[in-house]
């Protein structure tokens, strides 16, 4: 019985974990993320759902990921549109994302997002280089 126990609260652990895990991912998909700057702190980038009303900006970069790994990065254009790069993410740990792209020099490693937080459609993550990871 002392064991039957301890089996029912480590299942309870285990689904609470990955109920977390599904509703970061769920939060996530399916929103174009734009780049706050003004809010950022330190080595955290904020973002916020494209319907956020912002303060007038020249250009915000921002992405979206999407269903079946594949992620939309925005960056300024030199017209200063947007220009849309594709790639792929995957799921690297419970709050840490890993992004990659092909065809392109620049990208060509990618990097990881952690996520730091992701509260009332305020998303503040941390970005490694993929070079700069441990």
């Amino acid at each position: 019985m002392k064991y039957a126990s301890l089996l029912c609260l480590l299942c309870l652990l285990f689904m609470a974990n990955t109920c977390k895990r599904n509703k970061l991912e769920s939060e996530l998909i399916g929103k174009t993320w734009l780049h706050s700057y003004e809010e950022d702190e330190g080595d955290i980038t904020v973002y916020r759902p494209n319907t956020f009303d912002f303060p007038p900006s020249r250009g915000r970069t921002g992405f979206a990921l999407e269903k079946e790994g594949v992620l939309k990065q925005y960056d300024i254009a030199p017209t200063d549109g947007l220009e849309e790069h594709l790639g792929k993410w995957t799921r690297e740990d419970k709050d840490k994302i890993r992004v990659q792209f092909e065809g392109n020099e620049q990208q060509e490693q990618g990097y990881l997002i952690e996520v730091v937080s992701l509260k009332n459609d305020v998303l503040k993550i941390k970005k490694t280089a993929a070079d700069k990871e441990e």
